[in-house]
């Protein structure tokens, strides 16, 4: 007599780990992560007027995300969670920085003004996107609002490798740069919202 055919137990298989788990955690996620971390770091080392050293986890950072950007496109690995993360630690280490460097008479309170000011337009329109949209909003960093972020951290290592000694001129012309970018780029970012609200939501404008 034939042995009896035994079919698996589906409910004793051994449960499949989630496949976007490993997805998500990929080399540029991770590096975005570690940048994010070392802003504790930063800021410590910042606080504490241990410029040279809070220069050189800045410099690391800033080389992180132009390294993360590059294994995302190389391997391919783009996700959702890296366009939001990539976007929020650059802000998180930038507008941190301002804040202190503000704070100990660095840099004008105009620059952090306007910083801040765009940042939190930014975060409040894509919230107010979504909400009334009831939809994810692709992040999608501008050429101008790109442009704005690297000024403002040239602007950071120019101020931290010159603290101690009088800042040099060129430091103002680069600031006055970087606050006009910045405020173009909010406003860019601001045109872009309302385009793209309208294009779900026409009657809001009627």
């Amino acid at each position: 007599m034939a042995a009896p055919i035994h079919h698996p137990n589906p409910h004793h298989a051994k449960p499949k780990e989630p496949e976007g788990l490993v997805h998500l955690l990929n080399l540029p996620n991770f590096l975005t992560l570690c940048r994010l971390g070392s802003v504790p770091i930063f800021l410590t080392l910042l606080s504490r007027s241990h410029y040279t050293a809070a220069l050189y986890i800045f410099g690391a950072a800033a080389i992180t995300d132009g390294l993360d950007g590059a294994a995302a496109r190389w391997f391919d690995a783009r996700t959702e969670l890296g366009a939001f993360l990539d976007p929020f630690a650059d802000k998180v280490m930038l507008v941190s920085a301002f804040i202190v460097l503000t704070l100990n008479g660095t840099f004008p309170g105009y620059v952090l003004s306007v910083v801040a000011i765009r940042d939190l337009v930014v975060v409040a329109g894509y919230m107010m996107l979504s909400f009334f949209t009831s939809e994810r909003i692709p992040v999608r960093p501008t050429f101008i609002g790109k442009l704005s972020t690297c000024l403002q951290a040239l602007c950071i290592i120019a101020a931290l490798a010159k603290i101690g000694v009088p800042l040099p001129r060129y430091l103002n012309a680069m600031l006055y740069i970087t606050v006009t970018a910045t405020a173009i780029s909010g406003v860019q970012y601001i045109y872009q919202g309302l385009q793209w609200l309208y294009s779900r939501e026409p009657e809001m404008f009627t």
